[in-house]
């Protein structure tokens, strides 16, 4: 029998799932007692999927039988806190079905994880903005393949319980988070909230520490959203103004749970996770739409797919839409160099845009569109995986 063969996509499983601290010495979002939960749960799901006939075919059009078990390998991956969540359930998924491959993953923030691919440490970033064309040269492994997983909303959450259901258009939002406007009061909130008694209470920005792609799409909104008001430009990292900066979105999320009067962006994953208020964001369609996973949805069903599987679902146009919506990526290269690592890390791709979209939305997160998910499994061709 060989050993090596990609797992069928269609299965539910659930599994264990590990962290680890990078060469460079970062403290590793670890995965714990939730991932272990989801494990547990999961786990009469696995059974049951272990007694389905021997060539059931997923989504994918695959017919691995599916007691065939790939051979020992570990992968370590880095990068995006906003995909964190989905990463963890996803692990815990794959590594039940295939108990052989052990899977790292660090939550230390898009710009980590694509460096820390870029000097070969570890075999897969997860990212959620995209490597720029000045950054290519340093990839030092060559080309490399975006694989879209799941798509989300950013919040935008604040700590101020005086005020319910918080709407903010793009040039007060663009105001707030410049800088410029400095109180909860200020008429640019009051034009976005007729009839709201806003507190005279000092606004605090809270923002990432690190290079992040959530900074990097948020700060694309308002760019585009607002380019008269926002003049900080965009990135991974920008200045900001008299702020404070959390690590990671769990961080930020922290800082504003226990900062009063603070505002800033979060994954909805981790603001839905540590309970905090969401405004609602002013789209094109002139609608305040609150956060949610709908929202993402139509924001993405909304944008151009690109040829390599990219796409830019900030500020679409459409009823419905939640104008803030990033997607997020695994970042891997073309040539692997090591034959078991290399149909590990198809298999594990294979499922996650497969069998495990279905962790997509408890997590938190919005799944792909049928056709994206689709070309995604199209291009897993694209890999080349040594002979063993």
């Amino acid at each position: 029998m060989n050993e090596n063969l990609t797992p069928t996509p269609g299965r539910d499983v659930p599994g264990r799932s590990h962290s680890l601290r990078g060469a460079s010495g970062r403290p590793a979002r670890r995965i714990g007692a939730a991932a272990l939960g989801l494990t547990l749960a999961l786990t009469g799901v696995a059974c049951s999927s272990s007694k389905k006939s021997s060539t059931d075919t997923g989504s994918s059009g695959s017919t691995t039988p599916a007691n065939q078990q790939l051979a020992s390998a570990t992968l370590n991956g880095d990068g995006s806190s906003f995909q964190l969540a989905f990463q963890q359930a996803g692990i815990a998924g794959f590594t039940a079905l295939q108990p052989k491959v052990t899977i790292n993953y660090q939550g230390n923030g898009s710009g980590a994880g694509k460096k820390d691919l870029g000097n070969q440490i570890v075999q897969f970033a997860g990212t959620d903005s995209l490597v720029k064309p000045a950054e290519e040269s340093a990839m030092k492994g060559g080309a490399f393949l975006y694989f879209p997983l799941v798509s989300a909303p950013i919040t935008v959450s604040y700590n101020e319980s005086s005020i319910k259901g918080l709407k903010l258009s793009p040039d007060t939002l663009a105001g707030i988070f410049s800088g410029k406007i400095k109180t909860w009061n200020a008429s640019q909130i009051a034009a976005d909230n007729p009839g709201t008694t806003l507190p005279s209470d000092a606004i605090v920005i809270v923002h990432r520490a690190d290079a992040s792609g959530t900074t990097s799409n948020f700060t694309k909104y308002l760019t585009a959203a607002a380019p008269t008001a926002w003049t900080l430009g965009h990135g991974d990292t920008i200045t900001w103004p008299d702020s404070q900066a959390g690590q990671g979105n769990g961080g930020v999320a922290q800082k504003i749970s226990s900062t009063p009067g603070a505002i800033g962006y979060v994954d909805f994953s981790d603001a839905t996770k540590s309970k905090l208020t969401f405004a609602s964001i002013k789209n094109k369609a002139g609608e305040f739409e609150a956060p949610s996973l709908d929202g993402a949805a139509k924001a993405v069903a909304g944008t151009t797919i690109e040829p390599n599987l990219t796409y830019n679902a900030l500020n679409v146009a459409g009823t419905g839409v939640y104008p803030i919506t990033s997607g997020t990526w695994m970042l891997v290269y073309v040539k692997q160099t090591n034959h078991n690592i290399g149909e590990a890390l198809k298999a594990y791709i294979d499922y996650l845009v497969t069998t495990g979209q279905k962790l997509a939305t408890p997590s938190n997160y919005a799944p792909l569109p049928t056709s994206l998910a689709q070309s995604a499994v199209t291009q897993l061709d694209k890999l080349q995986i040594p002979s063993s």
